[in-house]
């Protein structure tokens, strides 16, 4: 029985995580433990929702550099909207978060889909503009937990379920079924399709009938309204929003991408795959934080060792497949 090659690569990653579980297990006193499991799952869920969003625009052969300023900007928009607005309801806050970064998303969608200009370009362009954006709007002004209504900041220690004596806590459960509801639609609803489809082969897509502008705008948007969700349950975890908020995001994005098996050339991927990059990449950033035998700063060198390698990996199996489909044919 042949597995799938995407079969492979979750395996591959599984057990990649397992390994590093084990590994820091034998490196950390009281690695193994349900305060870690917390911490590492809590901060992965910040994460998941971008490298989701993340994943549907490089399924489209785009890349989004500039998903970490959407986060500090939708972080401290709601921050600040709530300062002055206590009472809206905790979805309606949401809500608006999503919807802000949709906004966001839909500026860099514009520009890359019927402006035609390179994706790197324009989400590089975008990333300084909101960031610059934020420290001008801010005016040195910090968003503090004093100013939040007390659910929001209560939310991250809230427990959804506890599970073998070990807690669960919502912002998780909310990161999980973004990941969850993305991955049924890309599975089971043809319009989703589309994102292979032009991913794939754009010329192909665009015979076939697909308006390939409005897939990758659409993509875009996704990815903004995802960044906007981590934009808010940032807000949550940490309360004391500045400038910096964010920052680094995209690195940490796509190095869960990419080590979760979702092709930098586009067309195939899943989503399974990218909840446990996600996982991988933020198991080893937050246990080299409690590593005494390495320094901290190399934690962006070993995500960057990691990017290189995924996309390495990935260039080499892609090859290997086309010249067996060849040779198949």
């Amino acid at each position: 029985m042949r597995l799938h090659p995407m079969t492979l690569r979750i395996l591959a990653l599984a057990l990649a995580l397992l390994a590093t579980v084990l590994f820091f297990s034998t490196q950390i006193d009281g690695y193994l433990s349900p305060r870690m499991f917390t911490r590492i799952t809590t901060s992965a869920a910040v994460i998941l929702p971008v490298a989701v969003g993340q994943a549907i625009v490089v399924i489209t052969r785009n890349i989004d550099l500039s998903i970490g300023s959407a986060v500090g900007v939708v972080a401290y928009l709601t921050g600040d909207l709530l300062g002055s607005h206590p009472d809206l309801h905790p979805l309606v806050v949401a809500l608006i978060a999503m919807g802000l970064g949709a906004g966001i998303g839909a500026i860099n969608g514009v520009l890359v889909a019927w402006g035609r200009v390179p994706s790197i370009i324009v989400t590089l362009g975008t990333l300084a503009l909101w960031r610059t954006f934020l420290v001008q709007y801010s005016d040195a002004r910090t968003i503090t937990t004093a100013s939040l209504p007390q659910w929001l900041v209560d939310l991250p220690q809230a427990n959804a379920f506890t599970l073998l004596g070990v807690d669960v806590r919502v912002t998780v459960v909310l990161a999980v079924l973004s990941a969850a509801a993305m991955g049924l639609c890309l599975g089971r609803l043809r319009a989703a399709r589309r994102f292979f489809a032009v991913g794939s082969n754009p010329d192909a897509a665009v015979m076939a009938g697909i308006n390939a502008g409005v897939v990758v705008f659409l993509a875009f948007v996704l990815s903004g309204a995802l960044a906007g969700l981590s934009g808010f349950l940032f807000l949550a975890k940490f309360g004391n929003i500045t400038v910096v908020a964010g920052m680094g995001f995209e690195l940490k994005a796509v190095a869960a991408v990419v080590v979760g098996g979702v092709s930098i050339l586009g067309g195939s991927g899943s989503m399974l795959g990218v909840v446990i990059g996600t996982v991988l990449v933020d198991t080893i950033d937050n246990s080299l934080t409690r590593w005494e035998l390495v320094s901290e700063f190399w934690r962006d060198a070993l995500l960057g060792f990691l990017i290189m390698a995924a996309v390495t990996v990935d260039t080499f199996m892609s090859r290997q497949l086309t010249r067996f489909a060849r040779k198949e044919g």
